[in-house]
């Protein structure tokens, strides 16, 4: 048996393997299920519910709705509800309740037949759900009016499909021409035109009710309402798809030959399927009709909307086509009265910029949306990753950027404050230095050993330049200087007064015993032992340079915070806390032994009072270091570390220098400059101090040939007359 069915859209009809001799004019409902597929996608929506009516075809359409989009990917299924064929009361009613128990799946996908339509519509209208839901309807929905009658409001902007067909007008015509005279061959006319027309044929009608009686005279069109059903089309396109076939198997099979020939009597079926399966010509509607190898005609449809226009006139407006490839006229859609915008039909909305998506198990469409925290950029869609370290998220967290560099402003407090203290650190001992200078000759400097006095101001004047280098912008030249000059200041003051306490310590030590004076306490030993100090200082700063060439580098981790907006990069010198250790532990260690012989020359006389300063200087500076040191290295993990630090440094080395600056030598210049009447020698009638000059002055006259200009005979006098000529020997010897 053969079938050209016009009509038939299940999807299973499609299986060769079950009905191979099948064939038919209409799409399978399996295109029609690819294009609400297309249609939902278009829209944006991703997650939507199906409602099927019980049977065939409502169920075989969702399923195959179902199977395409998990293979499409992109629209996940909400709910799949099926309406019985039996509904009970309430049925409907439940079935909305159902549908809004997922309130996110607006878009309903529908193969129902009309009645359960309607009453579906009926049921949101019960429940107020007026412009909730978005409905997609299939080709038993298409622009029939019936389902929408006295619906309009909650039907409105229904999207419905339909095969692409035309008005075959000859149709019209000849149907129009149609009587019940000239159609007794058709047993259901004589129904047909009572229903048409209201009426009742004779005592045998089938209106019983009816009062009015049929003239005969109605005519079609004229005296009742008349649309051509859309299927027509279809009808006539396959009568005419069998006999193409027929027609070209006769002319292949008995060509030339008058009716039925011999040949064409007992064909096999597979012959003349393959003749149906092969016809290639222009339908009732103008439009191509062939077949493909399962026997379905191409899908064609044409896309409608349910529109209220502003006459509040409701009708089907074409939004679209669908031929193997979606063409939609989006402008041209109209929604909800008083409110034109799309609803959205999705279980999760899109995720902002810099958030990723956290997919809800077992339903791709749904997701939580997580940000990206931290150093953290929105990699892709689902993932986050982690910025370079030198970068940071941009604002948006889509991607990363550098991280700002940074380093201490001349202009900043923490420089400022430092910058102001060294100025003043430095003018004062440039002050110290002209008036040593210029009084150079006057006792009082004299007193203090002037090559040495000149060593130490050195020392203090560079422990106050060093600020400005640790505030510089970081570049070789000043890592390279940092390195020198980081230590030398404070090498060259301690190198100094070590030398003086351990002369002093040495003298008396030397006195307790005899009357002899110790070795090596000329200035030139001092010098020569102070600069041999000094010199290890420098050999472990050019070890430095050849092991750990200096440079510049920048340090993302100082101020890392945990808001990458305030993440810095801090520029700075190469310089580890261990190798800042190193640098200042050799002048610290210097520090350390020139207060123990400090603390040992403790009990010198206080006529000797060049002791005593040195003494307090030191024990100050140690107090100093010893709050430096718990302040430098608990800042280490503070976002303002690289401000402390430099900071603290640079304030303790001024004050290290403020330090011996104000006890050594402001006293001095006090008395140069204010009271000058008592820079002048003295007389000392304590008789102990002058046996014992006068002991020791023996020792020193035989090696008077060693001092230049007979400096050691001049100190000797002055020790015989100044208060201070025992400590002008210690310090001058």
């Amino acid at each position: 048996m053969y079938f050209s069915i016009y009509a038939s859209t299940a999807p299973e009809l499609s299986d060769n393997t079950r009905y191979d001799f099948f064939s038919r004019v209409v799409p399978p409902d399996s295109y029609q299920a690819q294009a609400m597929l297309d249609i939902v996608t278009a829209m944006g929506w991703n997650y939507v519910s199906t409602l099927a009516s019980e049977g065939n075809y409502g169920e075989s359409g969702v399923e195959a709705f179902v199977q395409i989009s998990r293979e499409m990917g992109g629209v996940c299924i909400a709910q799949s509800l099926k309406i019985p064929r039996e509904p009970r009361p309430g049925e409907f009613d439940k079935i909305i309740r159902r549908l809004l128990e997922t309130p996110n799946a607006r878009a309903i996908i529908m193969f129902a037949n009309e009645d359960d339509i309607r009453r579906v519509l009926e049921a949101a209208k019960r429940s107020n759900q007026t412009g909730h839901f978005l409905w997609v309807g299939s080709d038993s929905w298409g622009s029939k009016i019936s389902p929408v009658i006295q619906q309009e409001r909650v039907a409105e902007g229904a999207i419905t499909i339909l095969p692409k067909r035309a008005t075959v007008e000859a149709f019209d015509r000849y149907f129009r021409s149609r009587s019940l005279s000239n159609n007794r061959r058709n047993v259901w006319f004589a129904e047909f035109w009572e229903e048409n027309f209201g009426c009742k044929l004779g005592m045998h009608g089938k209106r019983p009710g009816s009062l009015k009686k049929c003239t005969g005279l109605e005519k079609v069109g004229r005296d009742s309402s008349y649309e051509q059903e859309g299927k027509v089309q279809f009808v006539m396109d396959a009568v005419y798809a069998m006999a193409h076939a027929l027609h070209r198997m006769h002319r292949d099979y008995c060509f030339g030959y008058p009716g039925l020939c011999p040949r064409m009597s007992n064909i096999n079926g597979k012959e003349l399927l393959g003749y149906i399966r092969s016809v290639n010509f222009n339908g009732s509607a103008g439009t191509p009709v062939v077949f493909n190898q399962n026997g379905d005609a191409p899908g064609r449809y044409d896309i409608f909307q349910y529109q209220i226009t502003n006459k509040s006139t409701a009708e089907y407006k074409v939004i679209g086509q669908w031929a193997n490839k979606l063409h939609l006229n989006v402008d041209g859609m109209r929604w909800r009265t008083g409110d034109p915008t799309l609803r959205a039909s999705v279980c999760s909305m899109p995720c902002q910029m810099g958030e990723r998506k956290k997919i809800v198990k077992g339903v791709p469409c749904c997701w939580h949306c997580e940000r990206c925290e931290g150093y953290n950029f929105q990699a892709s869609e689902f993932s986050c990753e982690l910025c370079p370290y030198e970068q940071r998220p941009d604002r948006n967290r889509t991607g990363c950027i550098p991280i700002p560099i940074i380093k201490l402003e001349w202009h900043s407090a923490w420089a400022a404050v430092p910058v102001f203290v060294a100025v003043l650190g430095i003018l004062a001992t440039s002050f110290v230095v002209v008036t040593f200078v210029r009084y150079n000759d006057t006792p009082i400097v004299r007193a203090s050993g002037r090559e040495m006095s000149y060593v130490l101001l050195t020392g203090i004047f560079l422990c106050y330049a060093i600020t400005f280098l640790m505030i510089a912008t970081p570049c070789l030249a000043v890592c390279s200087f940092r390195r020198v000059f980081l230590g030398l200041g404070m090498c060259f003051s301690y190198a100094a007064l070590l030398t003086k306490t351990n002369r002093i310590h040495r003298i008396f030590e030397q006195g307790k015993k005899s009357v002899a004076a110790p070795r090596f306490i000329s200035p030139a030993s001092q010098l020569v032992i102070t600069f041999s100090l000094i010199s290890v200082q420098l050999l472990g700063v050019f070890v430095w340079f050849s092991v750990d060439p200096p440079h510049t580098v920048v340090d993302y981790g100082e101020q890392r915070t945990s808001d990458p907006e305030k993440a810095r990069g801090v520029l700075k010198c190469d310089i580890s806390d261990l190798s800042l250790i190193c640098s200042l532990g050799y002048s610290i260690l210097l520090m350390v032994t020139c207060t123990v012989y400090a603390i040992k020359t403790r009990g010198v006389p206080e006529t000797f009072n060049e002791a005593k300063p040195i003494g307090f200087t030191m024990y100050t500076t140690c107090i100093i270091w010893l709050a430096f040191i718990p302040i430098f290295f608990g800042t280490a993990q503070s976002a303002e570390r690289m401000y402390i630090q430099t900071t603290t440094l640079t304030i303790s080395l001024s004050l290290s220098a403020s330090v011996s600056l104000g006890m050594l030598y402001m006293p001095k210049v006090y008395v140069i400059i204010f009271h000058p009447e008592q820079n002048v020698p003295k007389r000392k009638r304590s008789f102990k101090a002058i046996v014992t000059a006068a002991t020791m002055s023996g020792k020193l006259v035989q090696k008077g040939s060693d001092r230049p200009n007979g400096e050691v005979k001049t100190e000797l006098c002055e020790s015989m007359e100044t208060n201070s000529e025992y400590f002008t020997l210690v310090d001058r010897i």
